[in-house]
């Protein structure tokens, strides 16, 4: 087993809230901000709920259970932490609204969080012990994504933000750096090779990999503790040879403690895949310039790099399908004025104003763009219209990134409309304070009294 890995183990171990920076706090309290936003509204989609229902069955048991972990929807059913966690990351994952990390693949809060919170909750965890493991979860996720290679059509969910969920989890159960190194290569067994062709196709079985993550967060750790045992190269095997076509640990420990990649995020306000993102930067800076009623749109061309250029199917077959289509979202922006979590909804796909208008949206690679991916997301759209006016608008990458970061009124904007689905307006303001006092919770359950005192008003 290369060193790497287990000082990256002793990393979580010994990391303390009280030693990382403020500004990386503040940051990081605002992941868990939107990423529990996130997961509130993403619990009101049909098939989550249905999943809901059929693990949880007769919930009055589980609400009983003196120690366990909260499911994020209305009812706050208390269950066992892998089942929480699981039903939350599904939920998270749902609406295609959830941050990432912005210089390599992979939705990493979204996929330790769910775990940390339950395994958290059901241990009597502090918030501060819980936004240390958080914070550290995420760095291994960074970490171990910059050395991974991974295989062309496979989707980063349940791959290396699974083994960070898994060191997240261990910290949280209270293992020391040896237990959590025992965990991480426990889970690596577990990790998964989810197709990117699930999303164009609308197969939500996509999801369950991000929610996979979260319950390996919370079995893992019991598989070490029990004493069950992996080889040492489990994790480099895995990577390099099993779900991924290479691994370097080369870099691995560069800045470890001083270099925070929980900063280094993307954040949406679009409610569609991040590559479609630069594209739709560009389409509302020309929208904004010729303001035009759909009508008047002639085409709608675009140019940009290969990641996001295959997004084009301008008959995305469901509402998980339509956020992976970037036709479907230039339309939806075009004629609703947005593409945000209300405008990309399941009416849209069914609103002939936009099913017209996404026939003349044009895609199209442009190979020099694709060269500077993913250091930098470029696009460039042409927007056209009927009486001849046309302009021409570009950008080298998104807003949303550390680069060109979104107001932090933004994302709270962002919060309270999608807590609001689950908890009403009042309720979503009450749990947001509740987050931003995240690190004087005496224990991880003050988050789900909270939603459950939200809940009840």
């Amino acid at each position: 087993m290369a060193g790497e890995i287990e000082q990256l183990a002793a990393f979580v171990a010994a990391t303390r809230w009280e030693e990382i920076p403020p500004a990386v706090q503040h940051h990081a309290k605002l992941v868990v901000l939107d990423t529990v936003g996130v997961i509130l509204a993403g619990s009101s989609r049909p098939e989550v709920a249905a999943l809901r229902a059929r693990l949880l069955g007769d919930s009055g048991g589980a609400s009983a259970l003196a120690r366990g972990a909260t499911v994020f929807a209305p009812g706050w059913v208390r269950t066992d932490p892998r089942s929480a966690a699981l039903l939350n990351g599904i939920a998270g994952r749902a609406i295609e609204l959830c941050e990432g990390l912005r210089l390599v693949s992979g939705q990493a809060a979204l996929q330790i969080l769910p775990g940390a919170l339950a395994v958290g909750e059901h241990a009597g965890r502090s918030g501060r012990e819980l936004l240390a493991a958080f914070v550290a979860g995420y760095d291994i996720a960074a970490r171990l994504a910059h050395g991974f290679t991974p295989r062309p059509l496979a989707h980063q969910n349940g791959q290396v933000s699974l083994l960070a969920a898994a060191a997240a989890g261990a910290r949280l159960r209270g293992l020391d750096a040896a237990g959590i190194s025992g965990a991480m290569r426990c889970a690596a067994v577990l990790m998964l090779t989810p197709s990117y062709q699930n999303a164009v196709a609308g197969a939500t079985a996509l999801n369950v990999a991000g929610g996979m993550s979260g319950f390996a967060a919370a079995l893992a750790p019991d598989l070490a503790a029990a004493g069950f045992t992996a080889r040492p190269d489990a994790i480099e095997e895995a990577l390099a040879d099993l779900v991924g076509d290479g691994f370097t640990a080369a870099r691995l420990l560069d800045g470890l403690g001083s270099v925070w990649h929980i900063t280094r995020n993307y954040f949406r306000l679009y409610a569609c895949c991040n590559p479609i993102h630069p594209a739709l930067d560009c389409l509302s800076a020309a929208l904004a310039e010729l303001s035009p009623r759909p009508e008047q749109i002639e085409h709608i061309e675009v140019a940009t790099y290969r990641f996001a250029a295959v997004m084009r199917n301008p008959e995305p077959p469901n509402y998980f399908a339509s956020k992976y289509s970037l036709p479907h979202a230039a339309a939806v922006m075009a004629v609703r004025g947005g593409a945000g979590f209300r405008e990309l909804d399941d009416s849209a796909l069914a609103d002939p104003a936009i099913a017209e208008l996404r026939q003349r949206v044009q895609i199209a690679e442009d190979p020099a763009m694709t060269a500077l991916a993913p250091r930098l997301r470029p696009a460039r759209v042409t927007l056209r219209l009927r009486d001849g006016r046309a302009t021409t608008k570009a950008c080298e990458s998104h807003r949303g990134d550390f680069q060109q970061p979104f107001d932090e009124a933004e994302i709270r904007a962002k919060f309270r409309e999608l807590a609001a689905v689950a908890l009403g307006p009042a309720g979503a303001a009450a749990v947001e304070r509740a987050i931003d006092a995240a690190a004087e919770w005496p224990e991880c359950g003050a988050l789900a009294s909270a939603l459950r005192a939200a809940g009840r008003g």
